[in-house]
């Protein structure tokens, strides 16, 4: 067997890889109800959210945006088996740390969903950074 042959890959990966794209499509959602969440449902949130929504500084939303497409297109390409997944889930995990930052440190809203997105896109990351060494990406 020579270095340049592509290892089989496991089913384990092929199962992690799916879920993560349905991960990051959950996320895409979240990202699109907030981002293009109407003025009538906007006034029927509480006061403080309100003020919340009106708050948030473009570049969080650009961060948010940036995090679930990135990442949406990293899982697909870790699905494809494609070496571009480490670079873009790299970029959503660096902007999902800078959304979770602001969450966590300005608004203080943490919680453990802003834990778990920033432990899974690390997680993502060291997936796609393993699977590159091994050989099942091409």
């Amino acid at each position: 067997m020579t270095h340049t042959a592509i290892q089989k890959l496991p089913i384990w990966f092929i199962v992690v890889s799916v879920l993560a794209l349905i991960w990051n499509v959950m996320g895409i959602m979240a990202y699109i109800s907030q981002a293009y969440m109407s003025d009538e449902l906007i006034a029927q949130l509480p006061e403080a959210d309100q003020q919340m929504f009106a708050s948030l500084p473009a570049w969080y939303t650009g961060a948010f945006a940036i995090a679930v497409f990135a990442g949406t297109l990293g899982s697909l390409a870790l699905v494809m088996r494609k070496k571009r997944a480490f670079i873009l889930l790299l970029a959503s995990l660096i902007a999902a740390v800078a959304q979770m930052s602001y969450l966590t440190f300005v608004l203080k809203m943490a919680n453990m969903m802003t834990a778990l997105v920033v432990i899974f896109g690390f997680a993502l990351v060291l997936l796609a950074k393993s699977a590159n060494n091994r050989g099942w990406l091409s």
